[in-house]
């Protein structure tokens, strides 16, 4: 019976270990995620790396002020999966965006749909 309790104690110390890339994924909840906002925007930079793809936009508001927003999007897998190509999105396009916006209302979405230059409104998460 000793040596069957010994055996087991290397699997009940790496049993953590092995679950614990499950829990590693953030949370959205610094995003409102009940309502969408839409605007239109400049793309200023696509940051196409992993975990997720990041738009830099400037979004002009109706005085005319230009801001620069954090635009949060899927994996490149997820993106890939849905039709995304790495050069879809370039910078000086004018797109539509429809996304959560921040909760503490600065500049930053998690995106949910983008519609490109000329294009049909795609999902972006």
């Amino acid at each position: 019976m000793r040596i069957k309790f010994s055996a087991a104690i290397p699997l009940l110390i790496c049993l953590p270990l092995w679950t614990a890339p499950v829990g590693a994924h953030h949370s959205h909840g610094n995003y409102s995620l009940q309502e969408y906002i839409q605007f239109e925007a400049e793309v200023r930079e696509v940051l196409w790396l992993n975990p997720h793809v990041w738009v830099q936009v400037d979004v002009t508001d109706e005085n005319g002020e230009v801001a620069t927003w954090a635009l949060e999007g899927g994996s490149i897998s997820a993106l890939t999966r849905r039709g995304w190509a790495q050069d879809d999105l370039q910078p000086g396009d004018l797109i539509q965006v429809r996304c959560h916006r921040l909760r503490d209302g600065s500049n930053g979405c998690l995106l949910g749909y983008v519609t490109p230059p000329g294009g049909e409104e795609k999902e972006f998460d």
